[in-house]
């Protein structure tokens, strides 16, 4: 999974992008460039051919062929070709003469060229007799076309004698054209492959120039996120990644600054709830004395008495409570609550926790002997005194534990009899100090519970969930390692 990850990044990074988009925009200027200058060349080069032939030939014509008799015979033809085969720049001639006696013909040059090599269209262009007017004088013209016999590029012309002579045919083979045209197209292949490599390499020079102070960046944005706010961006230049740095280096600054002011706050809020509840206890300690005293004697006490003297005892005890439960929370939010790890028989705790506070006829345990889990003994009492009262207090008897491992987890189910956890109540039953009153009327705890009873399991590298069991009451789900100090060691080693 991580590697296929990784190798998405690298086929979506940026500069595997920078590298395509420098590459297709070279490629499309390279062989726009040679398709340019290769169409140019050619055109040019075929042209100049093409005319120097094209010009030669109608020269000779006009003084060779123009110069032989009305009715010449096939010798004084076949002799005339051999001369302008010969004076020409490597083409060959055909001469034909339609006399009394038929056609008569003559052929000459470095190629063997008859009336067949000629395109029947090119034939009847030469051959087409046009009306003179004051824009055209000749009756005939010179016509030319390129053909490929055999594959080989041929350029074929022809012309007719006007007053009714000879007709004229060159043939010129354009193999060396080809050539020289094939080999222009080699070298602006390899100029575009050039082109192509050294704009990847122009790409991954602009990359890393872009790039680097990028991932400089993200590298502070990391930790700056692990905590590191003192972390600053070394600033060089005036363009906009400098810029750029310089706005980081100030929000790490202002962040910075925010982070100390909130826990120099909140480590104060924690001392003040720290002094608080220590300077409290001592009184405390005193009252509740006194209140068990009185608990002693209320029954001795005059009836009128004794309902005060009962509600002074209750809040004296939830007043110790409370207490006790705000120095829980701030040890937790200080840092400084501990595990005293100990191999535990989970149902004898979870029996000793409801026998101690007879609790026994109003729950039912379901729980095998044997079930050893490493743990911190207190803190699980804890845990389960929370949920299990919650239960008993909020939902009715009887309450069900379960205790079962799955896998490398203890897993323990507190599940009430009572109507359950209204849906817009369940996010906050966590929350301290959260009270959903109109669900819960009979609530007189002080909402610190069930979150003491969640850092408890988070500390031992657990959760508790709540939820609505299916066959209705509230359900309370405790899951926490087999062995939790194995899971602390392997967190430490990572």
């Amino acid at each position: 999974m991580i590697p296929a990850l990784l190798a998405g990044r690298r086929w979506t990074s940026l500069r595997l992008r920078l590298l395509i988009v420098f590459a297709l925009v070279a490629l499309t200027a390279a062989v726009s460039a040679s398709g340019i200058a290769y169409w140019l060349n050619r055109e040019a080069v075929l042209t100049r051919t093409q005319d120097a032939a094209l010009g030669d030939f109608r020269q000779e014509m006009q003084n060779r062929a123009a110069a032989l008799p009305a009715d010449p015979t096939a010798p004084e033809i076949q002799r005339t070709a051999e001369l302008m085969a010969g004076s020409s720049p490597g083409y060959s001639v055909l001469l034909v003469q339609e006399g009394k006696d038929g056609q008569v013909s003559g052929a000459a040059g470095p190629d063997a060229f008859g009336l067949g090599d000629v395109p029947k269209s090119l034939r009847d262009a030469v051959n087409d007799r046009q009306k003179t007017t004051a824009a055209n004088d000749a009756e005939y013209h010179m016509y030319w076309q390129r053909t490929k016999p055999g594959g080989n590029p041929y350029l074929v012309g022809g012309t007719r004698i006007v007053g009714g002579g000879l007709t004229g045919y060159m043939y010129k083979s354009l193999a060396q054209e080809r050539d020289d045209l094939n080999a222009l197209a080699w070298s602006l292949t390899i100029a575009t492959g050039l082109a192509l490599l050294g704009s990847a390499l122009l790409a991954q020079a602009a990359a890393r120039t872009v790039l680097k102070p990028v991932q400089r960046l993200g590298d502070a944005a990391r930790r700056l996120g692990e905590g590191e706010l003192d972390h600053r961006l070394e600033v060089s230049g005036t363009d906009e990644l400098a810029d750029l740095a310089h706005t980081f280096n100030k929000t790490a600054e202002a962040l910075e600054k925010k982070v100390a002011d909130m826990s120099a706050r909140e480590e104060s809020s924690r001392r003040f709830v720290a002094d608080m509840s220590h300077e409290l206890r001592t009184p405390l300690t005193a009252l509740t004395a006194v209140a068990e005293v009185l608990e002693e004697e209320v029954d001795d006490l005059d009836p009128m008495i004794a309902p005060a003297v009962a509600l002074v005892v209750s809040e004296t005890r939830r007043l110790n409570d409370l207490v006790e439960n705000l120095m829980e929370v701030t040890r937790f939010d200080a840092g400084t609550a501990r595990l005293v790890l100990d191999d535990v028989d989970v149902a004898d705790q979870v029996t000793a926790c409801i026998d101690a506070r007879a609790w026994l006829d109003a729950v039912e345990l379901d729980a095998e002997r044997g079930i050893v889990a490493r743990l911190d003994p207190r803190r699980l009492d804890v845990i389960l005194a929370n949920l299990i009262g919650n239960a008993l207090k909020h939902g009715g008897s009887p309450v069900r534990v379960k205790v079962v491992v799955e896998g490398e987890w203890l897993v323990i189910a507190v599940q009430d009899n009572g109507p359950g956890i209204p849906q817009d109540v369940l996010p906050h039953v966590f929350d301290r100090f959260y009270k959903a009153s109109a669900s819960r009327p009979k609530s007189d705890g002080s909402g610190l519970g069930l979150s003491i009873a969640v850092e408890n399991a988070h500390i031992h590298g657990g959760d508790i969930t709540a939820a609505n069991g299916p066959g209705g009451g509230a359900l309370f789900t405790l899951r926490l390692p087999v062995d939790v100090g194995k899971v602390i060691a392997g967190d430490q080693d990572a």
